[in-house]
């Protein structure tokens, strides 16, 4: 076995974070730490999972069974990110709202969920990466 299926998905991970701290700091105009996390672009879990896949198709090809399993699970996460986990972000928008008077209460985190096109970004860096130590481990 080669380390490049262990590297290759906590790679994707590393590069997404960076890229999404950069970006929100670039945004916020300042460093961004609490704004690591759900949500934004891109996104970590689809690019922790388009790895994985990306890295099988890349060396066993997209015929084997893994390839189809890996496939499997990129589909059921990045469709929980887009349709459940945004749904979760305007549920904790909505009792914010309701916890407005209450200072007892800490504020949920809203931004929950991810655009399509965060999610196709979190794709995007998961191929690249995969690529890139398909290259670079044999």
């Amino acid at each position: 076995m080669t380390l490049a299926y262990v590297i290759t998905p906590f790679a994707a991970w590393f590069v997404a974070g960076v890229m999404k701290f950069i970006i929100n700091s670039i945004k916020a105009g300042k460093l961004a730490f609490g704004l690591v996390g759900y949500g934004g672009l891109p996104s970590n879990h689809s690019a922790i999972v388009s790895s994985t896949a990306a890295l099988i198709a890349f060396r066993e090809g997209i015929g084997d069974p893994a390839f189809g399993a890996a496939l499997t699970l990129a589909f059921i996460v990045m469709l929980d990110a887009n349709s459940l986990r945004r749904q979760v972000g305007k549920h904790a928008a909505a009792i914010n709202r309701l916890n407005a008077a209450s200072s007892k209460n800490d504020m949920l985190r809203e931004r929950m969920g991810h655009s399509r096109i965060e999610i196709a970004a979190g794709v995007l860096v998961g191929i690249l990466v995969a690529a890139a130590v398909n290259r670079l481990i044999t």
